[in-house]
């Protein structure tokens, strides 16, 4: 029953999120990538953005997971975190491949509505529930890989990146199904324990305006 609840409540989300995904996947950002019209300081604008984002999201997971450990969310956060150390590992190449060490990436300063995605998973870490975070992190993948999918494929044709260097992106267009059942299960887990179908609607709602924000901080690079 827990399971056919939470598998009710993201298809609602997501419903209800359909013209805001739909705003996402075709940000003029990904336009101009596709057309050759995103420079490479804008690039290195994007990896800056990441290797914050994903510093942050890294620390965000930890905090949850500690929190949360001995519930039945563990192994999702476990997961997620190790995901999260992967993909900075890749952000890395990616940036050293647009010239890009880590101090100059720690020296880059993001814009407000750049890295306002992060600051909402940081309070989902301090004060949210894992239920909150897998369903929003659930509902955004699906944009946030579609558009990762598409700049992987323009980086290497449009720009000549080797994909050695773009195993950020493909990392995130190619999630593996388990990651909707992990994420449904720590949701049906929540729902179990009393967290309020309205708290996870919310934090699903309020990311994916976060990333529209970051596409379209993108874009004023």
């Amino acid at each position: 029953m827990a399971q056919d609840n939470a598998r009710e409540l993201i298809d609602g989300i997501r419903n209800e999120l359909k013209e805001l995904d739909g705003r996402i996947k075709n940000h003029r950002y990904l336009a101009a990538l596709e057309d050759g019209g995103v420079s490479r300081e804008a690039l290195r604008g994007f990896a800056g953005h990441q290797y914050h984002i994903i510093g942050s999201d890294m620390r965000s997971v930890a905090m949850l997971l500690a929190r949360h450990g001995p519930l039945p969310g563990r192994k999702y956060l476990a997961d997620l975190f190790q995901g999260e150390s992967a993909a900075y590992d890749f952000c890395l190449a990616f940036a050293g491949a647009l010239g890009m060490d880590e101090s100059r990436l720690a020296d880059y300063e993001p814009s407000p509505p750049g890295v306002a995605y992060a600051h909402f998973v940081a309070w989902l870490g301090v004060y949210g529930s894992a239920a909150e975070l897998a369903a929003a992190f659930l509902v955004n993948f699906a944009a946030w890989g579609a558009n990762c999918g598409r700049m992987a494929k323009a980086l290497e044709e449009r720009y000549g990146f080797e994909k050695s260097s773009l195993a950020f992106f493909e990392m995130f267009a190619n999630t593996p199904p388990s990651f909707e059942t992990d994420a449904l299960e720590v949701v049906a887990a929540g729902l179990e324990r009393g967290v309020a179908p309205r708290t996870i609607r919310r934090a699903a709602r309020l990311l994916q305006g976060l990333e529209l924000m970051y596409w379209d901080a993108m874009s004023e690079l």
